[in-house]
């Protein structure tokens, strides 16, 4: 089988790539389009996925109509060439346009449900969306719910294993130490949304230095008095930084969910959270906490702090959480090796997926 995969976040990256080294060693071939944002090409290059670059994209909404007409032209000419089976992706609007002008399935993921616009823009192309069975919208007939969340691609004990060795280089192993994600709210599904202010940030960086070490990893630039505190490490270890920390405290809603699966306490603050249905599903396992009001959140971080054995405690939720979820990696391989059979399967058998336990 060929398959044209479109990657637009770091995050789909994590999503695939354990898929695509698996589906490769069945002797399936892939093309990878990546959108240039943020770390997407550094972390392709570590995993050693081959690529070919679709740009930049646009921030302003005038930019983001004007570069959906030039990523479709530049999608269907990989694709022409590559001439693949199917097309995959989290969401791609792109994918969906050019797979349905090439008359070609696209199967996408999805978890965020305010995404309208870019719901408007794939879904009516898309033959098949997979979602969390959290995922609080209905896509209708071509919807299929899985149990669990993203996180498990990349995160699943079966596939994730850490690098406790990473900590001596940068001086944490053994260290108490709370790590703190800012986000630009550069996304179209951003519009209107908000996470903590530059006091909040400052309020928590006084608190959290108390108890131990500080670090901070920000898309957008720091204020000079918290550039001391910033992460400069290699992005390609960031989870084992995120699974020792004591806890994560964010605006970033997938390195939240990450923080939490892991065993790591999350505090986010993000006027959006609530539209989500896996941030719900996941503070049932009470490692995940998120708040409209940073002071509310603040609130919360205090407290944390004042629980004995909080970490512990929060692996055993971790362990808990993967116990009654789907290894979502070894159902992805099953369901587009046998697509469509496999969607027509979990129409009329839902419980199919708990093979995948």
């Amino acid at each position: 089988m060929k398959i044209h995969i479109d990657i637009g976040h770091p995050a789909h990256v994590h999503y695939f790539r354990n898929f695509i080294k698996i589906m490769e060693n069945k002797g399936h071939k892939f093309f990878i389009s990546a959108r240039d944002k943020e770390m997407t090409h550094t972390l392709l290059n570590n995993y050693q996925i081959k690529f070919t670059s679709r740009g930049k994209g646009r921030n302003s909404l005038t930019g983001k109509l004007l570069y959906i007409i030039e990523a479709d032209i530049t999608l269907f000419r990989f694709a022409q060439k590559f001439k693949p089976d199917l097309f995959l992706s989290f969401g791609s609007a792109y994918a969906a346009h050019v797979a349905f002008l090439l008359g070609k399935p696209h199967i996408a993921f999805d978890d965020t449900e305010h995404a309208k616009f870019e719901h408007i823009m794939y879904v009516p192309f898309t033959k098949c969306i997979l979602t969390p069975d959290s995922f609080k919208k209905d896509f209708g007939d071509k919807h299929i719910r899985f149990t669990g969340s993203m996180d498990v691609a990349y995160l699943h004990p079966k596939c994730y294993h850490p690098d406790i060795n990473y900590l001596d280089k940068i001086n944490l192993k053994n260290k108490i130490y709370f790590f703190l994600r800012f986000v630009k709210w550069g996304a179209s599904h951003d519009l209107g949304q908000s996470g903590f202010s530059i006091d909040g940030k400052r309020r928590i960086i006084k608190l959290l230095s108390q108890y131990g070490d500080v670090l901070i990893s920000s898309e957008n630039d720091l204020p000079e008095e918290f550039e001391k505190y910033l992460y400069k490490g290699d992005p390609c270890q960031i989870h084992t930084v995120l699974q020792y920390a004591s806890m994560f405290i964010s605006e970033s809603g997938s390195m939240a969910t990450e923080a939490a699966v892991l065993g790591t306490p999350s505090v986010m603050v993000n006027t959006s959270a609530k539209y989500f249905g896996v941030f719900g599903y996941l503070s049932k396992f009470n490692n995940l906490f998120y708040f409209d009001n940073e002071n509310q959140a603040i609130d919360k971080i205090a407290y944390l702090l004042t629980i004995n054995k909080l970490k512990e405690i929060s692996i055993k939720n971790a362990e808990e959480y993967f116990r009654l979820n789907i290894n979502l990696t070894e159902f992805m391989v099953w369901f587009i090796e046998n697509y469509p059979q496999s969607s027509m399967i979990m129409k009329k058998n839902p419980d199919y997926q708990n093979e995948f336990i």
